[in-house]
């Protein structure tokens, strides 16, 4: 193994191939977005929701978040682009892109992907715009995750044609809702349709909550939600309704309808299907909130990479200079693995927004199995960049030392600011389970894709097979796989087949071992539905999570051989190496269980790691660079002063000053 890749690597072929096709997005904001928009350390809570609702008109739009809308509605009809904008906004300020996503993706999202032609044009232009704010009601106090036991109900009345919208009880109150405690005049309002005395299950509503003073509707209640630990410049709010006379054209219908006498009627009889085909044409906002966290993730990266550059600590014998941090063991098996993984979910994050806009940007229907497939995939990744995000910035904070701490060098506010991200769009355990059902044949189409475990009856047989679908390069994958001689010992770990096969093999075991537990509890607890998922829960997300990361390593490979640099290959090739046999040092005792590593070639890739790390030490720099986030937008004071601190020690000792240089 060489000691560092033999090809000089150009930091800006490296970028071309990290901004993809929507590169001129990401070019768009690095050149609109100044200074203005940055974070201001040490503001108030309610200087911060003054700064960014002013901030809000100042953003892109044609390249920007509303790019998903309709072109003769202020957009261009880019789902992507739209996506690609909110990445690109969670690395200036994350209030900002909370705000927006908001305001374009959940409430605009919602009346353009569930509204019908007549909202469609009364509303969508002024949303687009900016000049009617909006908030998107769903989260309710008692039921979160569980969305479709909503206890709000909308019932309609044949007499007035209008629904009276209520909240029964304290626990049915929408709660958190973004934009609602100050800004917000229209929300869309999710609750129970009720019409002629029967129940039709969760649909929504456009509903004004403050008039053009400000003030609330009657019948409306606002709350604001209080003090968070981070995006203090989002004014999320509480909403309860008492009795609000909702006029039956604001019921956005474009899955359910009710005529004026009453009658409903819809193109898909069956609610729970109903149901979550409405909810699965709001995936991008998932799928908004896993990227903007590998975004903010980037920037902590490259705040400590560059640190651990410049900041020196401790001598060795043999060296006339205190010794870089980032030539420390120990502080590249901190960066090197994390920076690893935040490439390997860049190119599936990337995957996962080519096929949105692929299978949502027509206009024709939508294919439902792959929308089910965009589903689960939204879900999985959104956990797992949000989880990363969270252990990575962290650790970035450690890696700076005390001066991570500080306000000034921005690592505490993405700390802060990212760590709702695990439990909002999704609490990412839930979402595990839905990847972990998608991936059982039969099983997935009886529960659905967002409800409690096992609450319809369950029988042995509805568990048929296991589904491990392909999600890139299929053909290349497959001949990598099936070129691993059968003697697993007789291969170089760092062969890519090898790598694939057992990613490959851990999610199929677990999963034939999650099935095997599903048939043996419903033989045994037929009539406990509950028990038999909740005796299994731990194991089907242990699935899930194998399933990401197999997922997440075929989408490493995938963007490998789409790129033609020969340089930029080759890294991405180390760095994917990195990030698999990462991954397998993290599970190596599941790997050693079950007889998929003698303890020989376990230790094997703790010594290829480690040499892996002293071969990518001389690129860490040029793999935060390729992220290519602005210097100004780092907003890291310690950066600029640990350059003049070092500028100046290297000066004295070049000299032999005598005094001292301050620390």
């Amino acid at each position: 193994m060489s000691s560092q890749p033999s090809v000089p690597v150009d930091v800006a072929r490296l970028r071309e191939v990290l901004d993809g096709p929507w590169a001129e997005v990401r070019e768009a904001h690095r050149t609109e977005l100044d200074d203005s928009f940055l974070p201001v350390y040490g503001e108030t809570g309610d200087q911060a929701r003054e700064r960014i609702t002013g901030l809000l008109p100042r953003l892109p739009v044609t390249m920007g978040m509303p790019a998903a809308f309709p072109a003769e509605y202020g957009g261009r009809s880019d789902i992507g682009a739209s996506i690609v904008a909110t990445e690109m906004l969670a690395q200036v300020d994350l209030s900002l892109m909370v705000k927006a996503g908001v305001q374009w993706g959940l409430f605009g999202g919602a009346v353009l992907s569930l509204g019908t032609g007549r909202h469609h044009d009364a509303y969508l232009r002024d949303i687009v715009a900016g000049d009617i704010l909006g908030c998107f009601a769903m989260t309710e106090t008692g039921h979160g995750s569980d969305v479709q036991q909503l206890r709000t109900t909308c019932t309609y009345d044949p007499a007035t044609q209008t629904f009276d919208l209520h909240t029964p009880h304290q626990a049915a109150r929408k709660d958190y809702i973004g934009n609602a405690a100050r800004d917000g005049r229209m929300a869309v309002v999710f609750a129970q349709l009720i019409t002629n005395g029967q129940r039709h299950g969760v649909h929504a509503w456009l509903v004004p909550i403050r008039d053009a003073q400000g003030n609330p509707m009657p019948g409306v209640t606002i709350g604001d939600a209080g003090p968070k630990a981070g995006l203090l410049g989002v004014d999320n709010g509480r909403l309860s309704f008492d009795h609000v006379t909702v006029p039956r054209d604001m019921l956005l219908d474009r899955y359910g309808q009710v005529a004026a006498d009453g009658t409903y009627s819809s193109p898909i009889s069956n609610d729970s299907r109903r149901f979550f085909t409405m909810l699965g044409t709001l995936v991008r906002g998932r799928a908004s909130v896993g990227g903007a966290a590998a975004a903010a993730t980037k920037v902590a990266l490259t705040v400590a990479v560059r640190y651990g550059d410049i900041r020196r600590q401790f001598s060795s014998p043999d060296a006339e200079r205190e010794v870089l941090l980032n030539d420390y063991l120990a502080h590249q098996r901190k960066l090197l693995p994390a920076l690893a993984t935040t490439y390997a979910l860049h190119f599936a994050q990337a995957e996962l927004v080519a096929a949105i806009d692929q299978v949502q940007g027509g206009d024709g229907p939508v294919d439902e199995h792959r929308q089910r497939e965009l589903e689960s995939r939204a879900a999985g990744l959104k956990a797992a960049q949000t989880w990363h995000a969270t252990r990575t910035i962290q650790m970035c904070r450690e890696a700076c030392g005390g001066a991570g701490y500080l306000a000034e060098n921005r690592l505490p506010g993405l700390k802060a600011d990212t760590d709702v991200f695990t439990t909002f769009e999704g609490d990412n355990t839930v979402l595990l389970q839905l990847v972990a059902k998608g991936l059982l044949t039969g099983y997935r189409d009886e529960f659905g894709s967002l409800d409690g475990w096992g609450r319809a009856s369950f029988v042995a047989e509805q568990v048929r097979e296991m589904v491990l679908e392909r999600t890139a390069a299929r053909s290349l994958i497959e001949r990598l796989v099936s070129a691993v001689p059968g003697r697993d010992e007789e291969v170089a770990v760092t062969d890519r087949g090898w790598q694939l096969k057992a990613f490959e093999d851990r999610e199929r075991h677990l999963l034939d071992g999650a099935v095997r537990r599903l048939r043996n509890g419903a033989s045994t607890k037929k009539d406990r539905p509950f028990d038999i998922f909740n005796d299994v829960q731990d194991h089907v997300l242990a699935v899930a999570a194998a399933h990401v990361d197999r997922v997440t390593l075929e989408a490493f490979v995938a963007g490998i051989e789409a790129t033609s640099d020969p340089a930029v290959k080759a890294l991405l090739s180390r760095v994917c190496d990195l990030y698999a046999l990462s991954v397998i040092e993290a599970h190596k005792g599941w790997f050693l269980e079950h007889g998929r590593l003698t303890p020989a070639r376990a230790k094997v890739i703790t010594a290829v790691v480690n040499n892996l790390l002293k071969e990518l030490r001389p690129q860490m720099g040029t793999l935060v660079d390729g992220f290519g986030i602005p210097q100004s937008w780092l907003h890291c004071a310690i950066l600029r002063e640990e350059a003049d601190r070092q500028e100046a020690m290297a000066a004295h000792d070049a000299a032999g000053d005598p005094q001292t240089v301050p620390a």
